[in-house]
């Protein structure tokens, strides 16, 4: 035991605390509950953070990291057409969605004040991220970031309702949600006058 507690890092401690915010919101991050979980005590905490609003900005941090930065460079890094990138990017955070609740978590809690400019700017980040895949695939500038909107806010609403209301949407791990995913992408690249292909 206490050769696991000298490997606890900051980021041990933030790990921990995202997870506590998938399990139980922002109010979950409290100290005590948070050293059990890493069998460890509240001097642990102290060695790495100030205070609980240090340890929630950390937890955000890797938040930021894991669900925004890692996937935007692991889809540029595997995945040239933009294209089949966008419909990848769908269908992953889709699955995502029922099994991991931090996502929904950190947006309920967007108007607490250490939480409000990190949501603002990995929002900003996703849209922005979107707007380039719609402008590559070949859409001007203006009704790229028109659609990037539109698929971001799509985004938002099935993650707060695969979250809230389960068996509502398709089973993210069947054919009907694969073919669900084909759907909103194609209605998303449909040009004026055309007509989608999974109509």
């Amino acid at each position: 035991m206490a050769q696991a507690r000298a490997r606890l890092t900051s980021e041990s401690w933030a790990t921990a605390a995202l997870e506590a915010i998938g399990e139980g919101g922002l109010s979950a991050v409290a100290v005590e509950p948070i050293a059990a979980r890493l069998g460890t005590t509240k001097g642990s905490f102290y060695w790495h953070f100030p205070n609980r609003d240090a340890l929630v900005a950390a937890a955000l941090a890797k938040w930021e990291e894991r669900h925004t930065g890692l996937v935007i460079e692991q889809l540029d890094a595997t995945e040239p057409d933009p294209e089949t990138r966008l419909r990848r990017l769908f269908g992953e955070v889709v699955g995502h969605t029922v099994d991991d609740r931090i996502e929904v978590e950190v947006l309920a809690a967007a108007d607490h004040p250490l939480v409000r400019p990190v949501v603002e700017r990995v929002t900003r980040r996703r849209i922005d991220y979107l707007v380039r895949l719609f402008e590559t695939i070949g859409f001007p500038p203006r009704e790229a970031r028109e659609r990037g909107r539109l698929a971001y806010t799509a985004y938002v609403g099935h993650a707060q309702l695969a979250m809230r209301l389960p068996g509502v949407l398709p089973d993210p791990a069947g054919r009907t949600s694969r073919m669900y995913v084909d759907k909103v992408v194609d209605l998303l690249l449909v040009r004026s006058g055309a007509v989608p292909r999974h109509g």
